[in-house]
């Protein structure tokens, strides 16, 4: 297997597997508006678009750089560190993770886990993959894609800090003092 057939075989088992996962949530007591999430979702979209077109035939002023097979390797790994890193935060939060903006019945701060390192550890998850990616594609497409779902991330990450914040009161604002949002070890 070559290392872009990898990282796409590790994208859509992601897919494929976190679909099927979303069965297993708590139903949803409160939601943000369809219009917030909006904002988010064009940018994830466009995103992922430009992130997934295939670097075939790009070499020429598209195709920034090349990985070595060695470097191609070690993005194929770091997919994988970020997927499973994603995979242990939405396994910890159990039944109150959700695709949207939701607070669910008994919602409360989880602080535990990946979320003692991140407030949004499927975000950062997701990130170094998204990152891992556009390295392994070198191309135009790739950084554009990646910026796009990266400012996507973060408006999503910010709309769950208001939302959150809305339903959790103090609580949520003392974890936000303590805990990064995406970045591990930075100033909370």
């Amino acid at each position: 297997m070559r290392p872009g057939a990898a990282i796409a075989a590790l994208w859509l088992i992601w897919v494929v597997t976190w679909m099927a996962a979303a069965l297993w949530a708590d139903p949803v007591q409160k939601r943000a508006s369809i219009g917030a999430e909006a904002r988010y979702r064009v940018f994830w979209l466009a995103g992922t678009v430009l992130l997934f077109v295939p670097a075939h035939g790009y070499e020429g002023r598209l195709r920034l750089w090349t990985p070595t097979l060695a470097e191609a390797w070690a993005c194929v790994a770091l997919v994988a560190v970020g997927i499973g890193f994603a995979w242990w935060a939405r396994i910890h939060l159990g039944r109150l993770w959700s695709a949207t903006v939701t607070a669910k019945a008994d919602h409360r701060v989880v602080d535990t886990g990946p979320y003692r390192l991140v407030r949004h550890p499927i975000y950062t998850g997701l990130l170094l993959s998204v990152l891992a990616t556009m390295v392994a594609k070198g191309t135009v497409w790739g950084i554009a894609g990646t910026a796009l779902l990266i400012i996507g991330v973060v408006v999503k990450a910010r709309l769950e800090e208001r939302f959150l914040r809305g339903e959790l009161g103090p609580a949520y604002d003392d974890y936000a003092k303590r805990v990064p949002m995406l970045v591990p070890f930075a100033p909370a």
